[in-house]
């Protein structure tokens, strides 16, 4: 157990890392638009960027990790995260900050395929809740100083220390990492790695999100969505039959013939859907329709963090009483309720208190939901396998980030005038005219509409997942 709670120490340590880059990056993103001038493509891909080229490299970079040794490609992740960081913060504007984005999403990967996978390893099964709690319990840390930290350094130190911070951060890490974490012997058997696979992985999924994160602004018809439309129609077939066919395939669809594991990883994509981008929309709201400063939306949002980050520590408890799988319908039935307060109260002037009630249900849902739905996933695997199938999981999931930051990003600025989609972004909307911020307000209420009823679908696919099993 000593080794155990070292290694999650480290990997609790690099899942705040990651996480205080993601959150304070969404409270910080205005102040980031108005001093690189960036449109609101721009700013969109800074975000989206992030998150579709973690997303696209996933089951790859989880299928390299059985191969080759957990370890090796997690301190190369902290490495690679750590040099962009460093990088980005002498962009000289915006869509060099989405190339080092980019660059920093491909370490941010390499450690979100392993992570779960290195608990998994370390812990007993009789303890493995724990393990699994406390390491998601880590991103609400994050979320809980992320926001404020980006706030504060957007304000006070300028834009360019919103990257600069994880620097020390994960020089830390990798010498702590390297001390500590083991290095087993990589899997004796699948040691081919299957290239073509590979290669369709990333035209297929990556051709499918950038669609699904373009069409509204460019529209169906521009050369771009089409094009990944195209790839996306075109590779999946193929895809399925390589994968069928292949010796050492990177993605085992066999897995998804188990009805419990299927309704599992859908629970992870829909759950992500539905509560992805909750920190950014609220704090943009205080931002664009209240005029409030970085710093003030960033401490708005906290009491989400609050509660996700006690939730997911007592959930690994509660393990030992409720089944992984019982927690993780009740962690998205308490998210649905966060939304649907937040749907009931939303307007120019809502008070306070009912925000916070919305985010702590949210938090309480997603802080039980995670662990418990993650532990369901990879409880009893080989070692041999536990990057793949986290990887598939988190790929899923990733996937589910994606698509709910360009659903949300694209119903919330739908009723508004495409002239003014650079001001909601900017975070300067609200000093403009009202009726502007009216418009705003119901895209908020169209978008949380979307976001509650796919939470009610996770629901359903955690109910189904219980009756499979």
């Amino acid at each position: 157990m000593g080794q155990a709670w070292r290694t999650l120490s480290v990997v609790s340590l690099a899942s705040v890392l990651t996480g205080l880059g993601g959150s304070s990056m969404n409270v910080a993103l205005p102040e980031i638009a108005r001093h690189t001038g960036a449109d609101a493509t721009a700013a969109g891909w800074i975000l989206l960027g992030f998150q579709l080229t973690t997303t696209v490299l996933m089951v790859v970079l989880g299928r390299l990790a059985d191969l080759f040794g957990r370890r090796r490609m997690y301190l190369l992740g902290l490495g690679i995260y750590t040099f962009a960081a460093l990088l980005a913060g002498f962009s000289p504007n915006a869509w060099v900050i989405v190339a080092l984005r980019v660059v920093q999403a491909a370490g941010a990967a390499m450690l979100l395929t392993n992570s779960a996978a290195l608990v998994s390893d370390a812990f007993p099964r009789e303890r493995l809740g724990e393990g699994m709690g406390v390491y998601v319990a880590s991103f609400s840390i994050a979320g809980l100083i992320g926001p404020t930290l980006g706030g504060f350094l957007a304000e006070s130190l300028g834009w360019r220390w919103v990257f600069w911070f994880n620097v020390p951060m994960g020089v830390v890490c990798l010498v702590w990492g390297a001390l500590v974490l083991r290095g087993p012997a990589p899997g004796d058997r699948d040691r081919g790695l299957d290239l073509p696979g590979s290669l369709l992985v990333l035209v297929t999924l990556g051709g499918l999100l950038l669609a699904l994160s373009e069409f509204t602004r460019l529209g169906w018809s521009h050369p771009v969505v089409v094009s990944g439309l195209v790839a996306a129609v075109a590779g999946l077939p193929l895809f399925l039959v390589r994968e069928r066919r292949a010796a050492h395939p990177v993605v085992d669809l066999g897995l998804f013939r188990d009805r419990a594991f299927a309704f599992g990883t859908l629970a992870s994509f829909l759950n992500a859907v539905a509560r992805m981008g909750m920190v950014f929309l609220v704090a943009l709201y205080f931002q664009a329709v209240r005029g409030e400063d970085p710093v003030q939306s960033g401490l708005k949002v906290l009491p989400l963090a609050v509660a996700a980050m006690t939730a997911s520590v007592v959930s690994g408890f509660l393990q030992r009483l409720l089944t992984a799988r019982t927690l993780a319908v009740g962690g998205a039935a308490a998210t649905t309720c966060g939304l649907l307060v937040m749907l009931a109260v939303m307007s120019t002037d809502v008070p306070y208190p009912a925000v916070a009630l919305g985010l702590v249900l949210i938090g309480l849902g997603s802080g039980v939901f995670l662990p418990s739905n993650t532990t369901a996933i990879l409880d009893g695997l080989p070692s041999d396998r536990l990057g793949i199938v986290n990887a598939m999981r988190l790929m899923l999931q990733n996937t589910g980030n994606v698509v709910g930051t360009a659903l949300v990003l694209s119903i919330l600025t739908a009723p508004l005038p495409a002239a003014l989609h650079q001001q909601v972004f900017a975070g300067t909307l609200g000093r403009l005219s009202g009726g502007a911020v009216e418009q705003l307000v119901t895209g908020y209420r169209y978008a949380l509409a979307a976001m509650a009823a796919i939470s009610v679908l996770t629901v359903l696919a955690c109910l189904a997942r219980r009756r499979a099993t």
